[in-house]
């Protein structure tokens, strides 16, 4: 048996001894602990592009410069609602007993919100690079990024979970 195969079993098995409200909190709190590493870095952006809006430089953006400022801007304020938004429904939610709803909500908000996250990101690469290298570097930049972001994000978790359908269906 392989190391892999080991660890499924070992997991299988203390799933099977965690009843479900031990298991619904184990998972809420392991969500929180993840929005709590990315709603910092959310904030940090979204306050970097609010600040840029009151500078000089921004006066000299062309229209174009502009709205992938504002798509961004927007991109990153709702990466933040994303990340937030299970707190206040928890908060709303907290003693009717739907736990389960309210991490499927909250799993479905925060993978939204790193989509959102990840334009924010991207249109930020793309305005600074456009503005100090030009327009052709700037779209190879934010290229880039991008399919780093969908690989590293995305992709590989999307792939592992492809790959535990189709073992579990064999």
């Amino acid at each position: 048996m392989t190391d892999p195969e080991q660890a499924q079993q070992l997991v299988e098995r203390e799933q099977e001894q965690e009843d479900l409200k031990e298991r619904l909190e184990r998972e809420h709190e392991e969500l929180l602990h993840e929005l709590r590493a990315l709603i910092p870095g959310a904030q940090v952006l979204f306050g970097f592009l609010l600040a840029i809006r009151f500078t000089t430089a921004f006066d000299d953006l062309d229209d174009f410069q502009r709205y992938v400022y504002y798509g961004t801007l927007l991109c990153s304020s709702a990466a933040l609602v994303l990340y937030m938004a299970p707190a206040p429904h928890h908060r709303i939610r907290w003693r009717a007993g739907d736990k389960e709803f309210t991490l499927q909500k909250a799993n479905r908000e925060a993978i939204a919100g790193s989509v959102a996250a990840g334009l924010s990101f991207t249109g930020v690469l793309y305005l600074l690079t456009e503005l100090v290298f030009g327009t052709p570097q700037a779209i190879v930049a934010a290229a880039l990024l991008f399919a780093f972001i969908v690989w590293r994000w995305w992709a590989m978790a999307l792939y592992r979970v492809r790959q535990d359908r189709r073992n579990t269906s064999q």
